[in-house]
């Protein structure tokens, strides 16, 4: 990998190649990504004419309003324990939050892992276990590892209520859109180690978009930047990997296929950007105890709410329409403390990563 200065001429060399004067727009998918761009202050490093801008990479953040409303809605329900990752408990719903809902006496679980609510559902075979299983490729493995082993164990008190989703579909729906310009992808490093690079072969092609997929040091992510830029200097789009040591072209088969054995594809309502075809995973057929929709009577998918009464824009931030500092609450009335979109709760949200590190 070459070193930081090098990389910053070959961006600069590129930049300058690419045709025309406008700007060149690239959206990193990853939250990770994003936090370790405004961590590193790599935006300072490129070129005027380089843009980074950021895409619906957090899990937290692109779970809809109208999930987080009934997993608050179950929270309250006698009989069920929600078990959540940290951050889904501070995300406000549209009259309450998980975290009010355990303070009020609702039950509310914060859970590392999904094994932890698997393990929960262990200890308190009386209680309906339901675990709010959101994320991406990356996550969803876990998940389905956990559905298999409550169907061995006979664990009929273990449900998920699935926000698990595929990140190509709501790609797709962005250069689809039109509505911002995206000139390349920098793609997920954690995603792709399951989906492998190959995947995105099909969006660069369709599209003409170069894809490359990055790791998480500030090398990695100029050299994805200076890929990406090479690429349109020479009026080409591919898919390249710059990070070969984790992510293969084929992925990780056995991930995937124990995916295809759990889940299946369903429509799926996506913060910011709508309902999206075939972006969700539902369980399939053969798993349908664990499912809470089914289990217990739960409308789905659930009703949205029109709009957001605080103002908050974190809808506008995730596709890429606005930068979080564009949104009038940002660092005002919304902050970490006092966050009113899940853009500011989220570790890997835009708004809390700009908040921490791109004020500095």
């Amino acid at each position: 990998m070459p070193a930081i200065d090098q990389l910053k001429r070959d961006i600069a060399d590129a930049a300058r190649a690419v045709p025309g004067t406008g700007p060149i727009a690239i959206m990193e998918v990853c939250g990770t990504h994003t936090v370790a761009i405004r961590r590193s202050g790599l935006r300072s490093l490129l070129p005027e004419r380089v843009r980074l801008i950021s895409g619906p990479g957090c899990p937290v953040c692109v779970t809809s309003q109208g999930t987080i409303d009934l997993l608050i809605d179950l929270a309250g329900r006698d009989g069920v324990t929600v078990a959540t990752f940290g951050d889904m408990v501070r995300v406000p719903g549209t009259a309450s939050s998980l975290e009010r809902a355990g303070a009020e006496g609702g039950s509310v679980a914060v859970c590392y892992s999904v094994l932890e609510a698997l393990d929960l559902a262990r200890r308190r075979p009386d209680e309906e276990v339901v675990f709010a299983a959101v994320g991406f490729e990356t996550t969803a493995p876990g998940t389905a590892v956990a559905v298999e082993q409550a169907r061995a164990e006979g664990l009929a008190n273990f449900r998920i209520l699935s926000g698990h989703k595929w990140i190509l579909p709501a790609m797709d729906a962005l250069l689809a859109g039109g509505e911002v310009r995206i000139d390349g992808f920098l793609c997920p490093g954690h995603v792709s180690v399951v989906i492998g690079s190959g995947a995105y072969g099909p969006l660069a092609e369709r599209y003409g978009r170069p894809c490359v997929v990055a790791g998480f040091t500030a090398e990695q992510v100029l050299a994805g930047v200076a890929a990406i830029l090479q690429q349109l200097a020479e009026g080409e789009a591919r898919v390249e990997n710059v990070y070969p040591e984790a992510v293969r072209e084929e992925g990780n088969p056995e991930a995937l296929a124990r995916l295809d054995r759990v889940f299946e594809p369903a429509d799926a309502a996506w913060r910011g950007l709508g309902t999206i075809p075939a972006s969700g995973m539902v369980l399939g057929e053969a798993f349908a105890e664990a499912d809470a929709v089914d289990a217990l009577g739960l409308p789905w998918p659930p009703p949205e709410p029109e709009a957001d009464a605080r103002g908050c824009r974190c809808g506008d931030v995730i596709r890429g329409a606005i930068q979080p500092h564009e949104c009038p609450l940002f660092a005002e009335t919304c902050t970490p403390a006092h966050p009113l979109g899940p853009c500011m709760v989220s570790r890997e949200g835009s708004c809390q990563a700009e908040y921490r590190y791109g004020r500095m």
